[in-house]
C-alpha cells in the first residue's frame, strides 16, 4: 500500500485558519476537503452478493446498481469488527471504509471465503477523492453538471474523465464525495474553490462529526480488550436489517432485539466545566460506580447566525447505562465527570439555530 495522499496533491492551501469560519462553510455554505483517510475494496466473483450479504449486518441482496448501505462487520459473538458502506455496481461491489481498517477487514473476510467464487482487491491507491459538503453543495455540483440521488453512487462524465459521485450520509447537511484519478479530482477541487467553496481541515471535520453525532470506529465504536461494542449499543440502526436472512453474528443481534434493549447506549452530551479527555468516566448520584464513559470530546466554535451570536460549545459522545440516562432525564439529575464537570444528555445531531 502506498502512502496516503500528500497535502500538495489536492490543493488545500490557505484553508481559513478561523475554526468558526470553517464550520460556517460546512453549516451554511460549501466546504471541500481531500478524502485521504478513506479506502476501498472491490468485491468480484459470481458469489459476491450472496457471500457479502452473509458477512455484514445490512441487506446487500436488495441493492440495485448505484445504491449503497451502511453496515457493521461482526464476529460470531456479535461484537463489531469494523464498519463500511457497500455500493452495488453492475459487475462488482465497492466497499468504502476507513483506510486503516482495510488490512483487518481483508484478513477477516478472507477467512470466510471457503468454496465461494469471490475475489477481494484493495483498490485504495487507484482512487482519489474530495468531499463537497454544506447547504450550497448541491448548487456547486449542479454547476459542474453533477446531480446525485441520496445514498447513491452515480458515475458521471466530467470534462473528459469519469467520476464516481456519491451522495453520502449526513443528518445535518448535504454531503457528497467525488472519486476519480488524481488529475481529475485536483481539477474539480480547484473549480469548486474558484466559485466559493472553502477548504476545511481534518480538525474542523472532526468537530463537525461530533456536532452531528456520528460515531467513529475505533473511537466511539470500540473493539479492544477493555470494550467490545454491540451494534444496538451504538444507536446506528441504519446499519441493521432484521429480515435479510443469516449473517455472521446475527444470533446475538436478534437476541438483543427480542429482549428489547441493551444495558448501555451511545449518547450525546453538552459539557460544562473543563474539557475532559476521551475515556473520562461519567458518574451519577444514583450509582456508587461509574455509569458511562466519554469517547469523543470537542470545544466547537459555532459561527454567528441570525438566531444566535457566535459562541463555543463543548460537546461529547459517550456510552451511558440506560437506567442512569433515564433517571437523569426523568428527574433532571446531572451526570458528572472528574474535576466538577457536568455532562448534560442531549439529542443529536446538535440543534443548530
Amino acid at each position: 500500500m502506498t502512502a496516503a495522499l500528500q497535502p500538495a496533491a489536492i490543493p488545500t492551501s490557505n484553508p481559513d485558519s478561523d475554526s468558526a469560519a470553517q464550520l460556517s462553510a460546512l453549516l451554511t455554505g460549501v466546504a471541500i476537503a481531500p478524502l485521504d483517510d478513506t479506502g476501498w475494496i472491490r468485491v468480484t466473483g459470481s458469489d459476491r452478493v450472496r457471500w457479502l450479504n452473509g458477512m455484514v449486518t445490512n441487506a446487500i441482496q436488495t441493492l440495485a446498481p448505484g445504491e449503497g448501505c451502511y453496515n457493521f462487520v461482526l464476529n460470531a459473538q456479535g461484537r463489531i469488527q469494523g464498519d463500511l458502506t457497500a455500493w452495488m455496481l453492475e459487475d462488482s461491489i465497492l466497499i468504502e471504509t476507513a483506510r486503516d481498517q482495510i488490512p483487518a477487514l481483508l484478513a477477516h473476510f478472507d477467512h470466510f471465503i471457503i468454496m465461494d467464487d469471490v475475489q477481494l482487491a484493495d483498490i485504495s491507491d487507484q482512487r482519489r477523492g474530495v468531499l463537497v459538503a454544506g447547504p450550497q453543495a448541491p448548487a456547486h455540483l449542479k454547476n459542474n453538471r453533477v446531480e446525485i440521488e441520496p445514498l447513491h453512487l452515480t458515475r458521471v462524465r466530467w470534462r473528459s474523465a469519469w467520476v464516481d459521485a456519491i451522495h453520502a450520509y449526513s443528518p445535518l447537511i448535504p454531503r457528497y464525495e467525488l472519486w476519480s484519478d488524481l488529475e481529475t479530482i485536483t481539477a474539480l477541487s480547484v473549480t469548486n474553490a474558484a466559485i466559493g467553496a472553502k477548504f476545511v481541515t481534518s480538525e474542523a471535520l472532526e468537530a463537525f462529526r461530533i456536532l452531528e453525532g456520528t460515531p467513529r470506529y475505533r473511537v466511539d465504536i470500540r473493539n479492544t480488550d477493555a470494550a467490545h461494542d454491540l451494534p444496538q449499543e451504538t444507536g446506528q440502526t441504519r446499519a441493521l436489517h432484521f429480515t435479510k436472512g443469516c449473517y455472521l453474528g446475527q444470533e446475538i443481534v436478534e437476541r438483543i432485539r427480542s429482549r428489547g434493549s441493551v444495558h448501555r447506549t451511545l449518547h450525546g452530551f453538552e459539557l460544562t466545566g473543563a474539557l475532559p479527555a476521551p475515556g473520562t468516566p461519567l458518574t451519577a448520584e444514583s450509582s456508587p460506580r461509574p455509569v458511562g464513559e466519554l469517547t469523543s470530546v470537542a470545544a466547537i466554535p459555532l459561527p454567528e447566525s441570525a438566531a444566535a451570536p457566535a459562541r463555543t460549545i463543548q460537546l461529547a459522545l459517550g456510552y451511558v447505562r440506560r437506567e442512569a440516562l433515564a433517571d437523569a432525564q426523568a428527574r433532571a439529575l446531572t451526570l458528572e465527570y472528574p474535576g466538577g464537570g457536568i455532562a448534560t444528555p442531549i439529542a443529536m445531531p446538535y440543534p443548530i439555530p
